[in-house]
């Protein structure tokens, strides 16, 4: 968030040379339904919140000990050793997610874990050994992502001046949790089920404090115990995981850096014990696909780039017959 924000400073949008480039505010959903049993209602949410939080924090705990994920084609080796790694892109449009968004009435963010779902199913499919059991083999793996969580109040990228400014509550810097996102690997009939397992457990987290407390912890292990110890803490969550996932919102207009028009824009990672890094940004009318890969690990990204981008084109067409029977009904 902080590196977007100094992108979009540094740059000027391509129709007016003079001006700063905007991003596209978010909506704040607001219930007019609940004025009568507002205490009630608020009640109950602190009552789902406590008991979910406790659920997800003990499941943090148990990933932290001993619990990994399924050894998968996917899953990262562990120890420290020399990787190579390799980053790698691919350009999607922005209006078929959205397409996708709008008829199954949910946030860009739950279609792209789904089609992330959907695309994972595939790869590791293909990768399966037992032809007669690839069905009943994804049913029995265990994967999860950590999905980072933007914790600032506004989740909407700030400006520059306002996130450097004394006591702002957009800081700049590093400021994201985490969630622990059991990804759906499976081979279904019906493709718009990974997006529909993907609203159904991010609306769970997103009623948890996990990303909270896990900064928090992080913050505290870092304070008391120094570098080190957080440094060991971070790993060996990522260790016992499959990979990582973010979603950045970029510019909604074309913008000129230094006066050179910018096509897309493409961010990832490497290092860390993950064989897989997933960063989804936005530029406009795209959505661009990073995969920063252990190429000791994943020798064909690009294989499970196709995947990834066939599998949003499968969950595409499943969704236009879902809007064109609505019409008929």
């Amino acid at each position: 968030m902080s590196l977007m924000s100094l992108l979009l400073a540094s740059s000027r949008k391509t129709s007016d040379p003079e001006a700063f480039p905007t991003t596209a505010a978010t909506k704040k959903h607001v219930d007019s339904n609940i004025k009568g049993w507002w205490l009630v209602e608020r009640f109950w949410f602190m009552l789902r919140a406590i008991f979910i939080t406790v659920i997800e924090m003990f499941k943090y705990l148990l990933t932290l000990c001993f619990m990994r994920d399924t050894k998968t084609p996917l899953m990262g080796k562990t120890g420290d050793r020399i990787r190579s790694n390799k980053v790698i892109h691919r350009i999607i449009s922005f209006d078929d997610v959205k397409l996708v968004k709008n008829t199954m009435e949910m946030k860009v963010n739950d279609v792209l874990l789904g089609m992330t779902q959907a695309g994972l199913s595939r790869y590791l499919k293909k990768k399966s050994d037992i032809v007669a059991e690839k069905k009943s083999i994804l049913e029995h793996i265990r994967l999860r992502g950590t999905v980072f969580i933007n914790l600032r109040a506004d989740t909407k990228i700030e400006e520059l001046a306002n996130m450097m400014a004394k006591d702002s509550k957009c800081k700049w810097g590093n400021f994201v949790g985490f969630v622990m996102f059991p990804l759906w690997i499976r081979s279904e009939d019906d493709s718009l089920e990974y997006v529909r397992r993907a609203k159904s457990i991010m609306d769970i987290k997103k009623l948890s404090m996990e990303p909270l407390l896990c900064y928090g912890l992080i913050k505290f292990t870092m304070k008391i115990f120094g570098e080190q110890v957080a440094e060991t803490l971070s790993k060996r969550i990522f260790d016992h995981t499959t990979l990582s996932f973010s979603n950045v919102l970029g510019p909604d207009e074309e913008i000129s850096f230094f006066d050179h028009p910018m096509s897309y824009v493409a961010a990832s990672a490497i290092g860390g014990p993950q064989a897989l890094i997933i960063h989804y940004v936005s530029y406009v009318n795209k959505i661009v696909i990073n995969l920063s890969v252990d190429t000791t690990v994943i020798p064909d990204p690009h294989l499970l780039c196709d995947d990834l981008v066939e599998s949003l084109n499968i969950i595409k067409l499943a969704a236009m017959e879902k809007g064109v029977h609505k019409m008929e009904v």
